[in-house]
């Protein structure tokens, strides 16, 4: 299924049913009065999360929803039925916002939101009858229903994203690591959708993984793939910075790894006035050097000084591809994880 986190649409509720003028007219009832009935009320747009949707594509078909009407009142003080409401299913960590930026709600931890209201049914001429205006030959509108313009956007709900250039091996890492099975070769932005996967770490335990696509310098300013995948790891805990040690790709590892978090700090930047924002610089980060299988002994005691030396702790040695370590990583993200979970108990 194509991925699709970000589409506009309008959403109409429905419009209330009018009141019906009408007068009882039946045999031995000369004087029959008012029945007109009321208008039905028309629909609500409500938005419903599901867990079986993974993306906004099928928003892409139409983009304009509309609850039904409320129909019109009958006589014999018969109510209109009301409208149909109209429930739109929506992914889990689906946010709403209005065209000036503004949320008007986040569907990450909520079933269910009415998002517009239908109108009310207008009152039949039997509502309007009183000892001095017997026989009203009047009745009410419906009132009408509302209209907005929304944007949907969609942020993947993760424990642990996983960052870093493009092939450094997160894909494969996912793979190793969860079930997950996104497509992986050996050249630039294989990845062009996230993936999520779901680690096993116990039989009670378990967490959430997002194969983010690959960052490159200036992906705050959309180059590459840009600030539409930067987004999504906005909901993780914790993140993995994979960085290839290999040397294959011409850069150097701790350029890397600065160069990734230089855009982290640029993208916090430019969305510090966000609403509910946090700073993605300032999330707890495990440094992990892929592609142990390619390095020599003396390369990796080099490359293990050296990222000690800038962050202050020995980084993870790894091989996605051999499984070199992978039981450890598992074990480390855990721990990060659950006592952090302890320690907001």
């Amino acid at each position: 299924m194509k991925f699709t986190d970000e589409v506009q649409i309008v959403l109409t509720s429905g419009h209330g049913g009018p009141g019906s003028v009408s007068f009882r007219r039946e045999a031995m009832e000369p004087r029959g009065g008012p029945d007109g009935g009321d208008g039905g009320k028309g629909g609500d747009v409500i938005l419903r999360t599901s867990k079986h949707l993974n993306s906004l594509v099928d928003f892409r078909r139409n983009k304009k929803y509309s609850a039904k009407n409320g129909q019109q009142g009958q006589g014999s003080k018969c109510s209109g039925a009301a409208g149909e409401d109209l429930i739109l299913l929506v992914p889990e960590g689906t946010i709403v916002r209005d065209l000036n930026g503004h949320t008007l709600v986040d569907m990450t931890n909520r079933e269910e939101f009415q998002l517009l209201k239908g109108g009310r049914g207008g009152k039949g001429n039997h509502f309007f009858r009183t000892s001095v205006n017997q026989a009203p030959d009047h009745a009410q509108p419906g009132e009408p229903g509302e209209e907005l313009e929304v944007v949907l956007e969609l942020k993947l709900i993760a424990d642990v994203g996983i960052i870093g250039f493009p092939n450094a091996g997160k894909s494969t890492l996912i793979s190793r690591i969860s079930a997950a099975k996104p497509k992986i070769a050996d050249y630039p932005f294989t990845t062009l959708t996230p993936h999520l996967g779901v680690v096993k770490f116990t039989d009670e335990k378990s967490f959430v993984v997002a194969d983010i696509p690959g960052l490159v310098k200036g992906a705050h300013q959309g180059v590459g793939l840009g600030i539409q995948f930067l987004k999504h790891i906005e909901r993780t805990k914790l993140f993995i910075h994979l960085i290839d040690a290999s040397g294959m790709s011409g850069r150097l590892p701790l350029d890397d790894y600065e160069d990734i978090n230089d855009e982290l700090k640029m993208y916090d930047q430019d969305n510090a006035e966000k609403e509910g924002f946090f700073a993605l610089s300032s999330r707890p980060q495990m440094v992990v050097l892929n592609k142990a299988d390619t390095l020599s002994e003396n390369d990796i005691l080099r490359l293990t000084q050296q990222f000690e030396k800038k962050i202050g702790h020995k980084p993870l040695i790894i091989s996605a591809v051999t499984g070199k370590n992978i039981r450890e990583l598992i074990i480390q993200i855990a721990e990060k994880l659950f006592q952090e979970n302890q320690e907001h108990l």
